[in-house]
Order: structure tokens, then sequence, then C-alpha cells
């Protein structure tokens, strides 16, 4: 029979610590990416919008093809910055795993998109890709957020909604798709985000 007092202090702080350690490691397997940056979301959108005003206005498809990928470069830029300081103040690893499987899912559809925009281009195409970008971004919104916040899958396919619309419509009626999903999709699910979410 065990005397009393053996299984003193020292042996409890030592199973408490491993329990705690267990608990942890189990959350961040299971846990969401909870870094999806609001604020930078609208930083986003502001550019979005900014792009879908100036972008019609351009004398040539080439410039109007360059004003959206500078928009796109600057956007992206935004997120990932606000991705880094999100996580940063929260104490969370940028490289954790609901991080990391955050941006396997996002990233593919990406790709494609960037892929298929070059060829677009080459192929004189380039009225389909309004359509063809809200369709793959909502797309990695869809698969990156199953890893993260209940609302972030939902704005996906508010995207792939918009996507359908562009891809079947007039130039103007893609144009206005393409300034209601970067612009204010952004800023509406980034407020959210913010409000609900922590910044």
């Amino acid at each position: 029979m065990r005397a009393h007092g053996t299984d003193g202090p020292a042996s409890l702080h030592e199973r408490a610590a491993e329990n705690l350690s267990y608990i942890r490691d189990a959350m961040e397997r299971a846990g969401s990416f909870t870094a999806v940056p609001g604020w930078g979301g609208v930083g986003m959108g502001l550019t979005g919008l900014a792009a879908a005003v100036i972008a019609p206005a351009q004398p040539s498809a080439a410039a109007w093809l360059a004003t959206w990928i500078a928009a796109a470069a600057l956007a992206a830029a935004i997120g990932l910055l606000a991705v880094v300081l999100k996580s940063r103040s929260a104490g969370v690893s940028f490289f954790s795993r609901p991080a990391r499987q955050f941006a396997l899912g996002f990233s593919p559809a990406i790709l494609t998109g960037a892929l298929l925009t070059v060829a677009l281009h080459q192929a004189g195409r380039i009225e389909l890709l309004p359509g063809l970008w809200l369709l793959l971004y909502g797309a990695a919104v869809v698969a990156g957020g199953t890893f993260s916040v209940r609302v972030v899958p939902l704005m996906g396919i508010l995207f792939l909604f918009l996507g359908a619309i562009a891809l079947f419509s007039s130039t103007a009626v893609a144009a206005v798709c393409l300034g209601a999903g970067f612009g204010v999709l952004h800023i509406v699910f980034g407020i959210i985000i913010a409000r609900r979410y922590g910044g």
C-alpha cells in the first residue's frame, strides 16, 4: 500500500505539466488558423476598390491587366504583413500547424490562377480573367478557410458566386463583380473578422 504523502507537490506538478503539454499539442493539431487579418482584409479591399476604379479607365487591355496585377501584389503584401503582425500580437507561431494547413489549402488555386492569367493573356482572352480570378480566389479561400474561423469559408463561397456571374456576363458586369469581390467583400468580412476575432 502506498504511503500517505508519496504523491507530493512535485509529482503533482510534473503530472500537471505533462497534461498541459498534451492539451496544448492536441489543441494545435485540431486548432484553427485564427491569425486571419481583419484590418488587413480591409486594406486589401480598399486596394481592390481602387483597382476597380482605375483599371477600366486604362487605354489598353495590357494596362488594365497591369493595374490589376499591381493591385494584387500590393494586396498580397498587405495581407501577409497583417498576418505576421496579428500572429505576433496573439502569440501564435506563423509556422504553426493550423497556419501551414491554411497555406497549403490556399496556395494551389492561387498558383493556378497565376499560371492561367499568363496563358489567357498570351491567348488574347483576358475577358475571361475576372471570372477566373474570382472563382479561383474563392476556391482558395474556401479551401484555406477550412482550417480557419467559420466566417472565412463563407467569404470564399460569395467569391465563387461572383465569379460564376462574371464568367458568363458582359465586360461591364464582370468589372462590377471584380470590385464587389476584391473590394467590398474584403472590406465587409475584414471588419467582421476584426470585431469578432481581434484585429
